[in-house]
């Protein structure tokens, strides 16, 4: 009599597949590759302070993290753990951009330009947002280096502490030559060609006196 053999496949999960990262003491993420599983977070309870995280929904409780630990690897290698759902990035488009900068802007009387923003005949820099990652570039910075900021609100603060203290071309046409400093000299790019030659022209000049 033919002899038949059953072959049983596990539904178990590998362990290995599950990676621990430790955001805080008190919070743990769990991951399959780069996909999040399950988070453990803690409490005030006096009783059961660990809590099992999914999709932002505590899903179970124990009085240590290693049972937590546990009940995850379980029933992830059970198939029996809630999925945990992707977030979905927020996309930031061009015109969403321009439109908090120019919010921004509008509280403080600032000017966009093709080149920047401006405060009056000032220029006091540029912002933008790239990768969703804010950052500000001020007129007077010398290796024109962008700042990291978390906001269009940031960005636009930034600028306004440079208007209070970078000098408007008047303040440059009527300060000396010689007393110009590096940051001075970096606001030329505000001033034009004549004002320019005017202010070098003025400064060189050495006044005669008639007796």
């Amino acid at each position: 009599m033919p002899q038949t053999t059953a072959t049983l496949t596990s539904c178990v999960r590998p362990v290995e597949e599950l990676r621990s990262v430790e955001i805080s003491f008190e919070n743990h993420e769990f991951y399959a590759g780069q996909k999040l599983v399950a988070s453990i977070t803690h409490d005030d309870d006096l009783t059961q302070p660990w809590i099992v995280m999914v999709n932002g929904e505590e899903i179970h409780r124990a009085n240590t993290f290693k049972r937590c630990h546990s009940y995850i690897t379980w029933h992830y290698q059970r198939g029996t753990l809630p999925i945990q759902e992707e977030e979905t990035p927020v996309a930031t488009t061009g015109n969403e951009i321009m439109v908090q900068i120019a919010d921004e802007c509008e509280k403080y009387g600032f000017e966009i330009l093709n080149d920047g923003i401006y405060d009056h005949d000032r220029k006091l820099g540029e912002v933008g947002c790239t990768n969703s990652r804010w950052w500000v570039i001020r007129a007077t910075s010398v290796h024109q280096q962008k700042i990291p900021c978390d906001s269009a609100f940031d960005a636009v603060w930034a600028l306004s502490m440079v208007e209070l203290t970078q000098p408007s071309c008047k303040e440059l046409l009527d300060k000396p030559f010689d007393r110009l400093t590096a940051n001075d000299r970096n606001s030329y790019g505000n001033i034009s060609h004549s004002q320019t030659s005017l202010l070098i022209a003025v400064s060189s000049q050495t006044p005669t006196w008639h007796g």
